[in-house]
């Protein structure tokens, strides 16, 4: 079956159902300031998971671009992947759990789907804990089914539960496929081991079932929620009877071409076969991050530095493969022969795509032999090392440890982060890489709007809770964008109240200084702040009020007015959901 096959035939089938199909979502997520990526099916969804109503109605299929950056080390096995496609289907608030694990059931074993062979399937589901019970309704659907009880594992929550620090969370129920040695005689074990890598993991039915509140305390959804997700290159190796991923036609073609450039061959050795991989995976993910939609070039911050470290880090185990010319836009032309039919944005996005690659590839090279001498030189890494051979020669400090790791030594992170606050380099981190205080500018509006912020988070705080934490914020001269993290909806008596403390400050005429402080008596002021990492062992801290009773003490790198009665009316104009546990209000200054 191919991949093709296997795409169609998903969207068929939940089509059949009654679900509306969807595209793709980009894989820049555009309201989501926890993440750099999509990094699943239901990320997009999030605002309909928690409420709002979807135009295609209340249950919804596709297939969805991901990208997960917290597997990038564990890459060069047979299953890890940057980049994926997930299979997934939704019910926002209409069938639940009988339903999904019927149809889910049926689709991976009936003749005219998947056709799996029911004999080696097993499921794991939530085995209850003081929080919340046994999940006995997904365990007697699986067992009406047709699924023997010893197949079926009652897990904990950390192997069976989804959920964020507040709103919707439930427990979820998975599905393994065994691809040991003796399946295919159908000698497979009786009872579901968990720990047993032969057991592999191809499905998951999420049950958001209940919202997790500031007090930890679960209550039940009035209508809760399904939300599916089966990886489509594990699921298309396991249907083919493959135990690697990489021998799957979604990768064949580009380790083919590694093979034609190298001259070695895939599964000569460990090491050969590990870099393949790595290479494969890394330039996949690579063209689909340049070639999306919203489409990212290689930089130092954010998206565009794991671009970055994608891509020198492949062309890093080309060079360990012998490749000593230009390939990755040869690779390029692979990945998108073999994905343009289904993701038709290359269509218009190639020609960027190769310039991308070309330009980085081109500057990575002419330093990359001369770094690895350097570093080949090096008894121990140490922070000012590993700093030299990122402002040198452009190796991330992710590449300095996995060449620090082959060769046995250990790279001091601490050091490292502290040379780049020494050399005033911040500006080029992932984790710094804009105006430290957020802003794009700094006109008399944006300014105004930034000290409106500051009195915000604080009335915020005083009305909702202590737990209130910027997410993010994005200032423009006409208004202030503002995510925090709160579990639900805020109401408009909240509101109400919220615009009215602020107003009164901006009516006292109160002063706004800032200090610059260590870090740690910044700390013991009472100064709040989430993102002190962006500004080093000093920080600034700005004072909203009088030195006998301040109303904000906040870490920030400024600008702001001198006096809030700069700042005329503040008004919120709207408030929402932009992820589980984090909302967004919008709000002017007049």
């Amino acid at each position: 079956m191919t991949s093709i096959e296997i795409r169609e035939k998903f969207l068929n089938f939940f089509k059949a159902k009654g679900h509306t199909v969807i595209p793709s979502a980009s894989l820049i997520p555009e309201n989501d300031p926890s993440v750099l990526f999509t990094t699943a099916g239901m990320h997009p969804l999030v605002p309909f998971l928690l409420g709002e109503k979807h135009p295609g109605g209340q249950r919804l299929v596709n297939v969805q671009k991901c990208i997960r950056t917290g597997d990038i080390d564990e890459v060069g096995d047979s299953f890890h992947h940057t980049f994926f496609e997930m299979l997934g289907n939704w019910s926002l608030g209409d069938y639940f759990k009988k339903e999904a694990i019927e149809w889910s059931y049926e689709f991976l074993t009936s003749s005219e789907w998947l056709g799996l062979d029911k004999n080696r399937l097993a499921i794991s589901v939530f085995a209850g804990d003081e929080d919340a019970p046994l999940d006995q309704e997904a365990y007697d659907a699986w067992v009406d089914s047709g699924i023997p009880k010893e197949r079926i594992a009652k897990l904990p929550k950390k192997n069976n539960w989804w959920g964020m620090e507040t709103g919707p969370c439930g427990p979820d129920s998975e599905m393994f496929y065994w691809v040991g040695p003796s399946a295919s005689s159908g000698q497979v074990p009786e009872k579901f081991d968990d720990s047993d890598s032969l057991w592999v993991e191809i499905w998951n039915d999420v049950f958001m079932q209940f919202n997790k509140g500031n007090d930890n305390k679960l209550t039940p959804l009035a209508k809760p929620n399904v939300d599916t997700g089966m990886g489509l290159e594990r699921t298309l190796a396991v249907v083919n009877g493959l135990d690697d991923n990489y021998r799957t036609e979604l990768f064949w073609p580009i380790i083919q071409k590694i093979e034609e450039l190298s001259g070695k061959k895939y599964g000569e050795s460990e090491i050969v076969t590990r870099s393949m991989r790595i290479i494969a995976d890394h330039l996949r993910a690579a063209v689909f991050i340049i070639g999306d939609e919203r489409g990212i070039a290689p930089s130092n911050v954010g998206q565009g530095y794991v671009l970055r470290r994608l891509l020198r880090r492949a062309i890093r185990h080309g060079n360990l493969l012998g490749i000593k010319e230009n390939f990755t836009t040869k690779l390029a032309s692979v990945v998108i022969d073999n994905f343009e039919l289904v993701y038709t944005e290359f269509n218009a996005s190639w020609k960027r795509v190769v310039s991308e690659l070309e330009k980085e590839e081109k500057k990575f090279r002419k330093t990359l032999e001369q770094g690895l001498r350097e570093f080949s030189k090096l008894k121990a890494v140490t922070g000012k090392d590993a700093f030299n051979l990122y402002q040198t020669y452009g190796f991330p400090i992710e590449m300095s440890q996995e060449l620090a790791k082959e060769s046995d030594l250990v790279v001091n992170e601490e050091e490292f982060k502290n040379e780049f606050q020494k050399h005033q380099d911040l500006s080029r981190t992932a984790s710094a890489g804009m105006f430290k205080g957020g802003l794009a500018d700094a006109s008399t509006e944006t300014v105004r709007l930034h000290t409106a912020a500051h009195l915000m988070l604080e009335a915020l705080r005083r009305v909702l809770g202590d737990h209130i934490q910027q997410k993010g914020s994005n200032i423009t001269a006409e208004r202030l964008r503002f995510d925090f993290s709160h579990g639900e909806k805020v109401t408009p008596e909240q509101i109400a109240e919220v615009e009215k403390i602020v107003n009164e400050q901006i009516q006292k005429k109160l002063p706004v200084h800032f200090e610059e402080l260590p870090l740690e008596e910044a700390r013991a002021v009472g100064a709040t702040g989430v993102f002190e990492h962006k500004y080093g062992d000093k920080v600034k801290v700005y004072f909203i009020g009088n030195s006998d009773n301040y109303y904000s003490k906040e870490i920030c790198g400024g600008p702001h007015v001198s006096n809030t009665n700069e700042l005329g009316q503040f008004k919120i104009i709207k408030e929402e959901s932009v992820s589980a546990g984090v909302r967004r209000i919008k709000a002017v200054v007049l």
